[in-house]
């Protein structure tokens, strides 16, 4: 049976372009999501459940409701190691190759080898680049770092490239969470020119027409969460 990843790779190969909910456990609650889980968009591929500031016990509660309502792949994507739990299907080890802050390029891995060691995951590692997408994110407050600026595109094209080459196997380009610019068509284009892995991108994405932009300028996942959650996306 082929892994979250060779399904990832294989799309990205074949042009097949995949679409991830992202849900916060801190905003969650059976209440609210119960519809929403179970009238998600045809298009959507992927949950992925993480946020900035979530405890184990949230992202539990969460992962439980999301697996018992759909047969979608549940992949993390956590803050930190207390949000990881062996319920989900994988996880996005996310080092932030942004930021220069010790913590999110290694530390917070090293915590997690005990839960991740005996764990039944996929263990994705995952190139993680946060970009100004117009306002302060929950992940630059948290982190203590700050985000490229969407203009130093050769920058965060040799960040990408640069995580590839260490052995990431996926890059992440991220806007931030209610971002009021997604990361643009010039920097994915650019990113995904000499990239040999897939390249996921969020932040920002309120309609189908930056999507659409988003999917031809490379993006081969798209992430979107804040734009679901509120019922704002625009079809």
């Amino acid at each position: 049976m082929p892994t979250l990843l060779d399904a990832i790779i294989q799309a990205s190969k074949s042009n097949k372009k995949l679409l991830a909910v992202l849900i916060d456990p801190e905003k969650f609650s059976a209440e609210k999501y119960v519809d929403f889980i179970e009238n998600l968009p045809k298009a959507v591929t992927h949950i992925f459940i993480g946020g900035s500031t979530v405890t184990a016990e949230e992202s539990e509660v969460c992962v439980d409701f999301v697996k018992a309502k759909t047969n979608l792949p549940v992949i993390l994507f956590p803050g930190d190691k207390e949000q990881i739990t062996e319920k989900a299907d994988g996880i996005l080890l996310l080092s932030l190759l942004s930021g220069r802050n010790p913590e999110y390029l290694i530390e917070q891995h090293i915590k997690a080898v005990p839960k991740l060691l005996n764990a039944d995951l996929e263990i994705i590692p995952t190139g993680y680049l946060l970009l100004d997408g117009g306002n302060q994110s929950a992940v630059a407050r948290v982190s203590k770092t700050q985000p490229i600026d969407q203009s130093e595109i050769q920058l965060i094209k040799n960040t990408a490239l640069a995580g590839q080459m260490m052995g990431k196997q996926l890059i992440y380009l991220e806007a931030g969470s209610g971002a009021m610019i997604p990361v643009s068509e010039q920097i994915i284009a650019e990113v995904k020119k000499d990239l040999n892995i897939p390249l996921i991108v969020g932040g920002g994405i309120r309609n189908t027409n930056q999507l659409e932009k988003a999917y031809k300028a490379g993006a081969d996942l798209i992430v979107i969460g804040t734009a679901f959650e509120n019922g704002e996306f625009e079809t």
